[in-house]
């Protein structure tokens, strides 16, 4: 926790499936319902992405479950939620995004000052053999500290 944020959901696979370019905090439209859930945690950003319609950013996939207690003011749990950005931040994530291979997804969800916040970013998607690079490198990098540790001692 710092700066008042708490961490609500991380897409770890994201990370692991994409190269990230560039990184925007957005706000989300929210229902009442909706934000009770996300403060209880009930939140997968798993397989969810970002789509500009209309000079506006979705959030599309993103799965809140139904707050317990909400009954009849309970929204759908993967409809589409608008991001709140500056117009200079959606057009320019809109004209990078319609480059060749480039896609905008959502990273982390967390709370910063009481209101709910989502980090989303520019992305490039890993090939298999950039997956396996990566996997060598943390590897090695395990292997060289495991050493230091022993040496060390």
């Amino acid at each position: 926790m710092q700066n008042g944020e708490i961490t609500i959901a991380k897409n770890k696979k994201a990370l692991h499936d994409y190269f990230v370019l560039d990184t925007y905090e957005a706000g989300i439209e929210l229902y009442g319902t909706e934000i009770k859930s996300i403060r209880a945690g009930r939140v997968n950003l798993k397989d969810s992405f970002c789509s500009p319609e209309g000079g506006e950013m979705f959030v599309i996939g993103m799965h809140i479950s139904p707050y317990d207690h909400g009954n009849i003011f309970n929204r759908d749990p993967l409809r589409k939620k608008r991001l709140l950005l500056h117009r200079r931040e959606i057009i320019n994530l809109a004209q990078e995004s319609a480059k060749q291979g480039l896609s905008i997804i959502p990273l982390e969800l967390y709370i910063k000052n009481g209101r709910a916040k989502l980090k989303i970013a520019l992305c490039r998607g890993k090939k298999l053999y950039d997956k396996r690079a990566v996997a060598a490198r943390e590897t090695a990098r395990r292997d060289i500290e495991r050493a230091f540790k022993e040496h060390s001692r």
